[in-house]
């Protein structure tokens, strides 16, 4: 794989990586953060999941280093807020607070290169099934990590026949979530919540289906997750905003890394 060029943006919006959790792709979020710098990054929510860490401790290595890769950017100037969600709520109780440089808060207002004024929110506190129903999205939860698995079988199925990538569970989540509405109801309740805070646009994460939608005159940007699709929300210094899909890991830090890189693609490591 070519080296990537290193990109430095105004602001980086990262979502959903879930860390501490199995499907996390924490590798690949690592060498996302190194060929792409900003003067501020936005972490939407759902970064750490405590969710899963409540029913059974898993933090390996990749997922502290995502964690030693934010700090150091912190330290090194980059102005870092993370904006809690449902899997890391423990956190709303601390507003206000500073982790090594890093601003916890709940929501709060980005003002873009072009002027305009964004609505940054993780976006549960709108979806009733969570706020609302709560054991039936730990259901949900449960049914998700089993569609992981099956997308694992069917991705190593694909490679033996010879054909390219395809995700069961991004595909089995689009049409479940489309029959019922889902992703379109929850683009327009995030719009109206914008237009009630007076903003031109909201930038949220939770659903896992990145996306920049024009909605009756409020802009919709969601960032996605990395989980799955490995998206980031980036916006550039004239106030330009593009999603970008990590795909594949340039250059792992460690032969673990490499190792770990290979097995999840079905190769042998060098």
């Amino acid at each position: 794989m070519p080296e990537p060029r290193s990109r430095h943006y105004r602001s980086i919006f990262i979502s959903d990586v879930h860390l501490g959790s199995r499907p996390a792709k924490a590798e690949y979020l690592i060498d996302f953060l190194r060929y792409n710098d900003a003067d501020t990054v936005y972490l939407v929510g759902d970064i750490v999941d405590g969710w899963r860490l409540r029913r059974s401790w898993h933090w390996p290595q990749a997922h502290n280093d995502v964690v030693q890769k934010l700090l150091r950017k912190a330290r090194k100037g980059t102005e870092i807020y993370y904006v809690a969600g449902n899997h890391d709520e423990f956190l709303r109780s601390f507003q206000g607070t500073h982790f090594g440089g890093i601003v916890v808060c709940d929501r709060l207002i980005h003002k873009g290169a072009d002027g305009r004024d964004y609505l940054v929110i993780h976006g549960d506190q709108f979806d009733q099934l969570v706020h609302n129903v709560r054991w039936l999205a730990y259901l949900g939860d449960k049914a998700y990590d089993l569609a992981i698995v099956i997308n694992r079988a069917v991705a190593a199925l694909r490679r033996l026949l010879g054909r390219p990538y395809w995700s069961f569970s991004s595909w089995a989540k689009v049409k479940v979530k489309k029959a019922v509405n889902f992703i379109s109801s929850f683009q327009e309740v995030l719009a109206q919540e914008a237009r009630r805070s007076d903003v031109d646009g909201v930038i949220c994460g939770h659903i896992h289906h990145a996306a920049i939608e024009e909605i009756r005159g409020v802009r919709y940007m969601n960032t996605g997750d990395w989980v799955e699709s490995c998206t980031a929300l980036v916006e550039d210094f004239e106030g330009n905003f593009e999603i970008i899909t990590w795909t594949g890991i340039a250059a792992p830090a460690t032969a673990e890394s490499k190792l770990r890189v290979a097995e999840a693609a079905g190769v042998k490591a060098a």
